[in-house]
C-alpha cells in the first residue's frame, strides 16, 4: 500500500495541477455568477475542457481520451471546483458515471460507437439511476425494460423502457445516458439491468428541470421513457448484472465527489484567506486575530487530511485493488470537512459572506450537495461499517 507520508505529486502532476488551475481561472473565474444566475451549463465551454483533455480525463487514447491516472483526475476536478464547483460536478458526471460505465462494461461495439463522441466532448453524458421513490435505496427503482421481439424498427428485437428519473445531472442537455431498469422483478438485485439511450430517442423526454440551491451552472433534470423503443444491442453488460456494476461506477464515482470536494473547500479557503489578510479590524488585518488564525489552520489541517484520503483512493483504484471502504471514507470525510469550510469561509466574511459581491456565499450554498449525491454521508457511514465488520 502506498506510503502517505511519503506521497509526492510528480513534476508531470504538478504542470497538470497549474495547467488545469490557470484554465479554470481564465476561462471560468470571470463567469461563475453569470452560469450560476443563468442555471444553465454553459455549453461554449465545453470544447474548451475537451481540448485539455478533462472530458476524456481516464480514457484510452484509442478512442480519444487522455489516459490520465486516478490521481491526474483528482487533481482535475480538484482545480475545477476551486474556481466552480458547478462546472466540476458536470466534469465529475460526465466522466465517472456515464463515460465510465460504458468504458468499463461495454462491449467493443459500444465501446467504438459511444465513447469516442463522449471523450473527445462531441456530447454530455448522463446517468441515470435515481427516481423519486428510489434514491439512497435504490433496489426499489420502478423503471422497466422489457424485451420485446423484432419488429419493424428493429430487426434483431428491442428493449422497451417506461418509467422516469430524478434528479440526472445532463438530464436535459445530456447526447447519451445510461439508464438503469428492472428487467426482472422476480430477482430483487439480479433483475436491474443497464441500458445505452441517445438523446432524441422517440419515447425518451427530459421532465422537470430543477430549480436548485447551488450547482446552478450543472444541469439537474427528470428524464421520462414512455414507450421507448432501443436495439437489442444497447443492453449494456449482461442482462441482470446492472446493479452490481452500478455499485462499481459508484465506488469510483466517490472518489470524483470525494475530490471536488477536496477542491471547493481549498478555494473556500483561498477565499476566506485572501479576504483575512486584507480586511482591517481594530486597525490591524484580522489574520492577525487567534480566532480567525485557528479556523484558517483547522480548515487547512482538515483539507490536506481529505486530499491524501481521496489520492489513497485513487491510487488503490489505478492499482485495481479494493477500494470501495476507502473511496466511501474519502467522500464521507472531504465532504463533511468541504461543508465546514464554506461555513468558516462566510464566517470570516462576516457580512460580506451573505452577499453575491464575494464567493463565500456561493461555496455556502454549492457544497451541501456533496453530502448527498452519490451516496448520502449515512450510506458511506453504512458501507465503510459494513466493510469494517467483515474483514
Amino acid at each position: 500500500m502506498i506510503a502517505l507520508m511519503d506521497f509526492r505529486l510528480s513534476e508531470e502532476q504538478q504542470l497538470l495541477r497549474r495547467t488545469v488551475r490557470e484554465f479554470a481561472e481564465a476561462e471560468m473565474r470571470p463567469h461563475v455568477m453569470e452560469w450560476d444566475e443563468s442555471q444553465q451549463f454553459p455549453m461554449e465551454l465545453l470544447p474548451k475542457l475537451a481540448a485539455l483533455g478533462l472530458t476524456g480525463i481516464q480514457f484510452p487514447e484509442e478512442y480519444g481520451g487522455a489516459g490520465m491516472s486516478g490521481i491526474d483526475y483528482c487533481i482535475c476536478i480538484e482545480e475545477l471546483a476551486r474556481v466552480c464547483p458547478a462546472i466540476a460536478l458536470s466534469v465529475a458526471a460526465h466522466n465517472g458515471l456515464c463515460t465510465s460505465h460504458i468504458a468499463l462494461f461495454g462491449n467493443d461495439s459500444q465501446k467504438q460507437k459511444f465513447l469516442p463522441r463522449l471523450v473527445r466532448g462531441e456530447v454530455l453524458g448522463a446517468w441515470g439511476l435515481t427516481e423519486a421513490n428510489a434514491g439512497s435505496d435504490a433496489a426499489g427503482m420502478r423503471t422497466t425494460g422489457v424485451r420485446h421481439g423484432p419488429g419493424p424498427e428493429h430487426a434483431d428485437g428491442c428493449w422497451v423502457l417506461n418509467g422516469a428519473k430524478t434528479f440526472i445531472t445532463h438530464g436535459r442537455i445530456g447526447g447519451v445516458m445510461v439508464v438503469i431498469a428492472v428487467t426482472d422483478r422476480n430477482k430483487g438485485h439480479r433483475g436491474i439491468s443497464a441500458f445505452v439511450v441517445e438523446h432524441g430517442t422517440p419515447g425518451m423526454s427530459a421532465g422537470k428541470k430543477e430549480n436548485k440551491l447551488g450547482m446552478r451552472a450543472s444541469d439537474t433534470s427528470e428524464v421520462i421513457f414512455q414507450e421507448c423503443r432501443i436495439p437489442e444491442s444497447q443492453l449494456l453488460g449482461n442482462e441482470g448484472e446492472g446493479f452490481v456494476n452500478t455499485l462499481q461506477v459508484l465506488d469510483a464515482g466517490r472518489i470524483g465527489i470525494a475530490a471536488l470536494s477536496v477542491g471547493l473547500a481549498q478555494g473556500a479557503y483561498d477565499a476566506a484567506l485572501g479576504y483575512a489578510r486584507e480586511r482591517r479590524q481594530f486597525g490591524r488585518p484580522i489574520a492577525e486575530f487567534q480566532a480567525i488564525q485557528w479556523k484558517l489552520a483547522d480548515t487547512a489541517t482538515r483539507i490536506e487530511a481529505a486530499r491524501l484520503l481521496t489520492y489513497r483512493a485513487a491510487f488503490l483504484k489505478d492499482q485495481r485493488q479494493p477500494m470501495t471502504r476507502e473511496a466511501s471514507m474519502a467522500k464521507l470525510y472531504a465532504s463533511e470537512i468541504a461543508v465546514r469550510a464554506a461555513d468558516d469561509c462566510v464566517q470570516i466574511h462576516g457580512g460580506y459572506g451573505f452577499v453575491k459581491d464575494y464567493p463565500a456565499e456561493k461555496y455556502f450554498r454549492d457544497v451541501k450537495l456533496l453530502t448527498i449525491g452519490e451516496g448520502t454521508s449515512e450510506i458511506q457511514r453504512l458501507v465503510i461499517a459494513r466493510r469494517l465488520l467483515t474483514q
